[in-house]
């Protein structure tokens, strides 16, 4: 028998869109909702009540004042759920965010309904360690360029390196600058403390795992890892995505989730 547990007052700036089945979005480290999901929400807002919370720090949230703590976080993502008239709804995480989807699951249970996990991670592995770091150590220097630049380079697959001009890799690092949000180094300083390693086997709604197998940030072990370790899971993989999708993979990706959510209404 499982005990519900009191949620907060909610505090976070929420993205709201379409009607329907609610899907909570966990964004990743150093983004947003319209980073993360822009390409899909008009299509998943076709016949779902999207959800985005902005973590502290990002979209409208104030920079939080003190370290980020995942508890507390899951805690806020249910809250906004439930603030916008949801008891029940799937979480979809990528990146950082899976993490966070995977705690809201394990600490209410009894309102997550399934979880699709996109680039994750249960706990940073040394390339993923290594670039927090890096991040937060270029960062604390306000070396913000060479933040973007490794951003970028790290976001993309090797593929994606290989053919992609200059020029346009220069545009990339530029808006990427311009759309660093306040709480970033915040994000990747969570990224370095997450373990949900325990909350794995403890996972019991239907749940889909998103490999992208050009992902230079978060290797595609990591996910291979959540499949396996998560009772069920279903594991997909996107040949040659990196870290963020492309508007192809995003594709691919958007068929897959409704092929999965479809599968479980």
């Amino acid at each position: 028998m499982t005990t519900e547990r009191t949620l907060p007052r909610p505090h976070l700036d929420v993205l709201t869109r379409g009607s329907g089945p609610a899907l909570l979005l966990a964004h990743g480290a150093g983004g947003g909702i319209e980073g993360n999901f822009g390409l899909v929400l008009d299509d998943l807002a076709a016949d779902h009540t999207v959800i985005g919370p902005h973590y502290p720090g990002a979209g409208g949230t104030p920079v939080a004042t003190g370290p980020l703590e995942l508890d507390e976080l899951a805690d806020q993502l249910a809250a906004s759920a439930v603030a916008a008239g949801h008891q029940r709804f799937a979480v979809l995480g990528e990146s950082l965010g899976t993490a966070v989807a995977l705690r809201t699951a394990t600490r209410h249970p009894e309102r997550v309904t399934a979880l699709v996990l996109t680039a994750g991670f249960a706990v940073a592995d040394p390339v993923l360690a290594l670039t927090a770091e890096l991040i937060r150590t270029l960062g604390r220097a306000g070396e913000w360029s060479a933040v973007a630049r490794l951003a970028v380079v790290s976001c993309l697959s090797p593929e994606q390196l290989a053919t992609t001009p200059s020029e346009a890799l220069d545009a990339a690092v530029a808006q990427a600058a311009a759309e660093m949000p306040p709480g970033m180094l915040d994000h990747f300083d969570l990224v370095s403390r997450v373990d949900v390693r325990d909350d794995l086997a403890r996972v019991a709604v239907p749940t889909l795992v998103v490999a992208p197998l050009g992902d230079r940030l978060v290797l595609p072990e990591s996910s291979h890892r959540l499949a396996a370790g998560i009772p069920g899971a279903r594991l997909a993989e996107l040949p040659g995505a990196g870290h963020l999708l492309s508007e192809p993979d995003r594709a691919v990706w958007l068929r897959l989730v409704r092929e999965f959510l479809g599968g479980i209404a």
